[in-house]
């Protein structure tokens, strides 16, 4: 009897897990269009943004699945992180800003929630963090390496083909020049600059305020809500019932998170995206990355 080929049978195989793993990522993007009727009524959602921000991707898809989902009322930011990457953060901080023209958004403050943390928070309807909560460090740092008098005493020598005078700014094999210093400054302080408006604006605030605030320094929750950077000081569930009652809802709020609204989608994504996101062609990445 003939036998199909194994590559047949594997490649059937990866068809049908692509289209499965579609058709929840389409089921998921859905909100609460496809809700079904025992998960309706007034809710909190939870989305939580905790560690480095390096991506936007998965945050942003979770906050407008909520806006989009006339079930969940508000949105509580759980931040917990001391910031990342410029662009992630920009990115969120403007869906954040969205989804507030739909409903209330409040972030709710950790342990930390400092730079690319607090770009995002000040996006928000209302901050409340712990009295011990570190927040601020409004600044953006470019950090690089010189390894020319190392590669000398070994013997090695770099050599570069430009196309460009500053095409290899930030070189980590060779010192670098007052011009480019004062290049790669401007670009800092136009980011920083970014970074100030978007706190004076989200926080309603005067930018001479928020200047005088945005030399990258740290404050505590307490310090912070003295300077108007926080709105008020309490717990996770403060922030919940705080969020329950700029939403209108009354009594005690239902509270859900990612994985308890859709928990077999969820399931699928986190075990089976990472991996199919590992096979997309590789991208070229700049040398170095400005961070919040």
């Amino acid at each position: 009897m003939h036998r199909k080929p194994l590559w047949v049978g594997g490649f059937y195989f990866v068809l049908l897990v692509l289209c499965f793993f579609a058709f929840t990522r389409w089921m998921a993007s859905t909100g609460g269009r496809s809700v079904p009727s025992w998960r309706r009524g007034e809710k909190i959602a939870i989305v939580r943004i905790e560690g480095a921000i390096l991506e936007s991707e998965a945050i942003i898809e979770e906050i407008r699945q909520y806006r989009d989902d006339d079930a969940i009322r508000a949105i509580l930011l759980r931040i917990d992180s001391p910031g990342g990457a410029v662009v992630p953060s920009q990115e969120i901080y403007e869906e954040v800003r969205k989804a507030r023209e739909e409903k209330k958004v409040v972030a709710s403050m950790g342990s930390v929630a400092a730079s690319g943390g607090y770009y995002i928070a000040a996006a928000t309807d209302r901050i409340i963090a712990n009295p011990g909560t570190l927040t601020g460090s409004i600044g953006v740092i470019l950090e690089m390496a010189n390894f020319e008098e190392l590669l000398q005493k070994v013997g090695v020598e770099s050599m570069v083909i430009k196309s460009g005078k500053n095409k290899d700014v930030g070189s980590p094999f060779r010192k670098m020049s007052e011009e480019e210093r004062a290049l790669l400054q401007n670009v800092i302080d136009d980011v920083h600059a970014q970074f100030m408006d978007a706190v004076a604006a989200g926080r309603a605030l005067d930018l001479a305020a928020v200047r005088a605030l945005a030399d990258g320094r740290i404050f505590t929750g307490r310090q912070a809500k003295a300077v108007g950077l926080v709105d008020d000081l309490g717990t996770l569930q403060d922030a919940i019932r705080k969020t329950a009652e700029l939403a209108g809802i009354e009594g005690e709020p239902q509270v859900i998170e990612s994985n308890e609204a859709y928990p077999f989608l969820n399931l699928i994504q986190e075990r089976l995206w990472p991996d199919l996101r590992a096979l997309r062609m590789p991208t070229v990445r700049l040398a170095y990355r400005l961070s919040l």
